[in-house]
């Protein structure tokens, strides 16, 4: 089987408006790991993606979660039980967030600024705490810190890249120049730039993440938002 890395298209509608989230798919000879996994019952969508792209859901062996929001873990507990044999992955920092042992940070987020949203804004600030609250927490199986290398396409790197939260971890494929970015940077305009800065907990430090990692030998860069830049 070939190492293949393979991104998904996961499609929603908020408002009347589309818009698409990227998770990806690394494949090797032993391992079919999923990056992150969309927001909550996103799982058929992710089921299609994996069956038009030729994969089978049912080989999944690991997923690799980013960070705690809900668009990259929502779905992740029904993943767990429909597949309760893959192995849920994530940095020692996010893993308490991810189980719910501690009350999730963008929870915290919202509620700290619900009170002093405009009024336009206040509808959209009470649904996105009503999704965190209701935000389905996953037991972590594995645990992995800045360095650590998976066996995963003939070794993985994780790379800490805190800022948009904490604990948020990217993921980078050395021998193939190509890194994961999750939440550590978008594609806006052809460009690599900083994902959501009005929702990073530490901007500066979100910063010093991209500009760190931007001086790696990268040739292909897949973000979550944005899809893939870079040689395809």
């Amino acid at each position: 089987m070939k190492n293949k890395i393979i991104l998904l298209k996961l499609s929603y509608e908020y408002k009347h408006e589309n818009f698409d989230i990227f998770p990806c798919v690394i494949q090797d000879e032993k391992n079919l790991v999923l990056v992150d996994c969309g927001y909550s019952n996103s799982l058929h969508l992710i089921e299609e993606e994996m069956i038009s792209n030729g994969l089978n859901p049912k080989n999944l062996t690991h997923l690799f979660l980013t960070h705690q929001d809900d668009d990259h873990m929502g779905s992740a507990k029904e993943i767990k039980v429909k597949y309760p044999n893959i192995k849920i992955v994530a940095s020692l920092k996010e893993k308490p967030y991810i189980e719910g042992t501690k009350k999730n940070l963008r929870l915290i987020q919202g509620e700290k600024v619900l009170d002093t949203l405009p009024k336009e804004y206040k509808e959209f600030g009470i649904e996105f705490c009503k999704r965190y609250e209701n935000l389905n927490n996953v037991k972590v199986d594995i645990t992995v810190n800045d360095g650590d290398i998976l066996d995963w396409f003939g070794g993985c790197m994780v790379v800490e890249t805190p800022g948009h939260t904490p604990g948020h971890t990217s993921l980078y494929l050395k021998n193939e120049k190509i890194f994961i970015t999750g939440d550590a940077a978008i594609i806006e305009d052809g460009n690599l730039v900083i994902a959501n800065p009005q929702f990073c907990l530490d901007l500066s430090t979100a910063e010093k993440s991209l500009e760190n990692f931007k001086n790696l030998k990268i040739e292909k860069y897949i973000c979550y938002h944005g899809g893939i830049l870079g040689a395809n």
